[in-house]
């Protein structure tokens, strides 16, 4: 008898999973005016950035404006960047899952999915930064030298694209079985769950150890590092979703309650405050004590021997985030939508621009030759990062355009909907 129940539900998996890939197929395709203007729009960067790649592998990396002495640049600034907004997305399964936040619980997805985009995101921009990627088979275990476990980039393969594999499990299986309109079993999601929350901090604190295991870059030789990242990290994945979710209750017509957004708020207070509190800290240990190593920060901060060019940025970053902080202050700022978002924009552009900018370039200058070679990204530079965003977002987008209707059981009214517009 469990022999038959066992052929008679593989025998049913086999028919309905290939009618839900249809239903997300036809839902992802499908819907209103400003979902394919949207879309035509990211396309459209998409290509421009896909182009401006095709140029510099014919080219060579010459067309970007790194060199020996800067030879990471905007391209890992974002990957950088991307890696804590993938870990930021985890703010959303810690209050559902370890809290048992219920109203969290309905909107949880978002996170993950946010996740997915990043870590998409992550591998885009380390794909455009290798100068041969005809050569990434390297990095595949079994085909290439892995030096696992002595490289820290070799950890970073690994548990990034652990986290994705997560993810796409967690989210799959719970659209899949509300699909069949089934109750999804515990024991094939939640440890998976369990696990992401552990694996979420460690991508970020694998990325921040990369940096400050370098030796001859003393900027990044700081302890403070990796909760610095973590901080930051949960300061840019709420301010996303906060914004994501507005978007789609005001967009989509989503019943998205305020508890969710008033959590997330709560937590941006916290760990925006936590993520100033550690740039002070840094700022004050270095000019403070002072010593040999000062030059970079001095560099970045106000400027070296005339070379000034990250000092805008910094200070851009530092006057962003401070604002935010003050607006994120405010009683009950998460019924003033506007100022919320304005709060949000600010501190997901404060930290990218800090994670960024801020945190890899000034590591190169001086270089290990104490020669001050400054760097600022090419056209071309940002011609592929838009492009890589534009690929994210599509991601994002299409990804909720099939979440949303299968969790909300309203497949057939989004369908109908995206046909009368």
């Amino acid at each position: 008898m469990s022999q038959a129940n066992t052929a008679g539900t593989t025998s049913s998996h086999a028919v309905t999973y290939p009618r839900f890939l249809w239903r997300a197929v036809k839902l992802s395709t499908d819907g209103p005016w400003f979902f394919y203007a949207w879309m035509t729009l990211l396309t459209a960067l998409f290509l421009v950035g896909v182009h401006a790649w095709a140029v510099q592998v014919r080219d060579g990396m010459a067309v970007t404006n790194m060199t020996d002495h800067v030879s990471w640049g905007l391209y890992i600034a974002n990957f950088t960047f991307m890696v804590g907004l993938a870990a930021g997305g985890v703010m959303m399964v810690i209050p559902a899952y370890l809290y048992h936040d219920d109203e969290m619980h309905e909107v949880v997805i978002l996170g993950e999915l946010l996740a997915i985009a990043a870590i998409v995101m992550c591998l885009g921009f380390v794909m455009v930064d290798l100068g041969r990627p005809d050569r990434f088979w390297h990095l595949i275990p079994g085909i290439g030298r892995f030096n696992w476990p002595i490289s820290m980039l070799t950890w970073d393969v690994i548990v990034l694209n652990g986290y994705l594999l997560l993810n796409l499990h967690i989210t799959g299986y719970l659209l899949y079985k509300r699909f069949r309109g089934e109750k999804p079993d515990k024991k094939w999601y939640l440890p998976f769950v369990y696990l992401s929350i552990a694996w979420a901090i460690s991508i970020h604190t694998v990325t921040a150890f990369l940096y400050c295991g370098l030796g001859g870059r003393p900027f990044w030789n700081t302890a403070l590092l990796a909760p610095r990242f973590l901080a930051s990290a949960f300061v840019s994945g709420p301010a996303f979703i906060v914004v994501a979710m507005l978007i789609v209750r005001r967009v989509g017509g989503i019943p998205i309650g305020e508890a969710p957004i008033r959590t997330l708020t709560g937590i941006m207070r916290v760990t925006i405050l936590i993520s100033l509190l550690m740039v002070v800290s840094e700022v004050f240990t270095e000019f403070y004590t002072g010593g040999s190593h000062i030059a970079s920060a001095e560099y970045l901060y106000f400027g070296l021997h005339g070379h000034y060019a990250l000092v805008p940025w910094v200070w851009t970053s530092i006057g962003m985030m401070t604002l935010a902080a003050i607006l994120l202050l405010k009683p009950r700022v998460y019924d003033n939508k506007p100022l919320l978002v304005a709060a949000c924009c600010l501190a997901f552009v404060g930290v990218w621009i800090e994670k960024g900018m801020g945190l890899i370039i000034p590591a190169f200058v001086p270089s290990t030759l104490h020669e001050i070679v400054e760097y600022l990204p090419s056209l071309s530079e940002w011609k592929i990062t838009v492009g890589i965003w534009a690929l994210g977002l599509m991601v994002f987008t299409l990804a909720l355009r099939v979440s949303i209707p299968i969790l909300t059981d309203q497949e057939s009214l989004y369908l109908s909907r995206g046909r009368r517009a």
